[in-house]
């Protein structure tokens, strides 16, 4: 490393691709720099406490966006390290071959993604041993090939198990989920996760959460070359002078330089920083020619479901073990031949988690509801629109334009799922979407592909217009899928990793 670097590669996040990329980066023996805007977040009982986490938002930014119309939000976001993972619900599944290939919807077609399957599949296989990932191969008739799980899927506690079968039963084909967490289920006295109903939206007390910190961070700092800096927020990214490449960022804390820069900064805030960092010679914003930058955001269109039996009282603990893709592929109505999405269990809803997020409810009525409840969650795939899009304000300040795509086939999947509730006994059933704060799963901003024209990063996700700027979050995806995207960020991660790594080793930067 030259001697006026902080470092060979700086990392700007520490998120699912920050975390993943420095852990994979780090045997190379390169002088790594993690930048984190935030802090480790602190490890008190409020990590499991309903009305903490979701009626104070005491772990969430306090900071607002505003929409496509000028309305500010706040964002469901927080900054620390490990980012979003921390209160992400540990679902992690692999895309399916045919996301990586146009698709058919009922608001249009996603675009083909610049690699296969076969490209990150031993890619997926080293993220889901990192991550802890529980699961059994070959449950889901929609998975692509693959191995063996690292771990046994998490059993169904008797409620979930008998209505699985009654499911299959109906002709379906639930699975169990996939899950990034540290069970050990022959050893649950010493296990590190305890199968608690504070997993899916909260914080892990235990770090038994699969998560980019106790699954990406630490491990990469237990190398001496890897460094990270906290509350070390970026406000800019600094062009080199021959405007081939990056020198290094600007932070609240002062500059840095490297070799190589790596936004992992989550899909809004990489875009954000892009755009922030224009100047005379770019004055879109950094690696922006194309005009890409910023658009085609995509966001899940997802919906909270709660099936009530009133003569059934649901006392399951941890019930985010069951999942379903019948209508994954196609809808089964031959007169709307299209895509509808999928079906996983959430989190137990408990009358405390409810009660926070329903204030105004009586509490009796919060207490029987959420004591009779079994819960889900939909996601229906959204479809790239340049029109969705990150820009900013005069005064600097995030905007997000989101309207979403699919809409009817979300409608669908809801209406779908209710009838096969009421069939199998549910006769109360009620669904909530989200709304445009729900950024959870945020994708698009800076997509990857061949052509330079309708692109922001090359099938590496290397800027095209810089040698040695990187974008390794959400970003880079051209479509989102129906599933979560928190594993194919790891498993990208990896790759662009390995990539790097030969780069260095061949000094090929050209």
């Amino acid at each position: 490393m030259a001697a006026n670097l902080d470092a060979d590669v700086i990392i700007i996040g520490s998120g699912a691709g920050g975390g993943t990329l420095a852990r994979a980066l780090a045997p190379s023996g390169l002088s790594i720099l993690i930048l984190e805007r935030g802090d480790y977040l602190p490890r008190e009982w409020g990590n499991w406490d309903p009305h903490t986490v979701f009626a104070e938002h005491r772990y969430h930014t306090p900071e607002q966006w505003h929409d496509g119309d000028g309305q500010i939000f706040t964002p469901v976001t927080g900054y620390h390290v490990g980012g979003n993972t921390k209160f992400y619900g540990a679902a992690v599944l692999r895309r399916r071959e045919k996301d990586f290939l146009p698709r058919h919807h009922r608001d249009g077609l996603t675009p083909a993604w610049p690699i296969a399957y076969a490209d990150l599949a031993p890619h997926y296989d080293q993220a889901e041993a990192w991550y802890f990932t529980h699961g059994q191969a070959g449950a889901d008739p929609l998975e692509p090939p693959r191995g063996p799980f690292a771990f046994p899927p998490f059993p169904h506690e008797p409620l979930l198990a008998a209505l699985e079968q009654k499911l299959r039963n109906m002709g379906l084909h639930p699975f169990p989920l996939p899950l990034a967490l540290h069970r050990n289920e022959e050893d649950p006295a010493h296990s590190p996760c305890v199968r608690c109903p504070t997993c899916d939206g909260f914080p892990c007390l235990l770090h038994a959460k699969g998560d980019a910190e106790v699954c990406g961070v630490t491990p990469a700092l237990a190398h001496a070359n890897v460094r990270l800096l906290t509350r070390h927020r970026v406000l800019r990214l600094l062009p080199g002078g021959d405007g081939r490449g990056v020198e290094g960022v600007e932070t609240d804390q002062g500059t840095l330089r490297a070799r190589v820069v790596v936004l992992a900064a989550g899909a809004v805030n990489s875009a954000a920083l892009l755009l922030a960092s224009a100047d005379a010679a770019a004055p879109q914003g950094l690696a922006n020619s194309s005009d890409q930058v910023g658009r085609n955001y995509m966001c899940h269109l997802n919906s909270a479901c709660m099936a009530l039996k009133a003569a059934q009282e649901n006392t399951t603990v941890f019930q985010k073990t069951l999942a379903i893709n019948d209508f994954y592929d196609d809808s089964g109505d031959p007169d709307y031949p299209y895509p509808l999405g999928h079906i996983q269990n959430l989190g137990k809803v408990t009358p405390a988690l409810l009660h926070a997020q329903q204030p105004l409810l009586p509490i009796p009525l919060v207490a029987w509801t959420a004591s009779h409840s079994v819960d889900w969650w939909l996601t229906t795939e959204d479809l790239p629109d340049a029109g969705n899009r990150v820009t900013l304000d005069s005064d600097g300040h995030i905007r997000l334009a989101w309207q979403p795509k699919n809409r009817e086939s979300h409608q669908r999947l809801c209406d779908q799922w209710r009838k096969i509730l009421h069939q199998a006994g549910f006769p109360m059933v009620f669904f909530q979407a989200m709304d445009i704060s729900a950024t959870a799963h945020q994708v698009g901003t800076c997509r990857f592909g061949e052509d330079p024209a309708d692109s922001v990063l090359d099938p590496w996700c290397r800027a095209h217009d810089l040698a040695n700027l990187y974008v390794v979050d959400a970003s880079f995806m051209p479509s989102i899928s129906a599933v979560n995207p928190s594993l194919t960020i790891m498993a990208n991660a990896i790759r662009v990793a390995a990539h790097l790594a030969e780069r260095f080793k061949t000094g090929a930067w050209a």
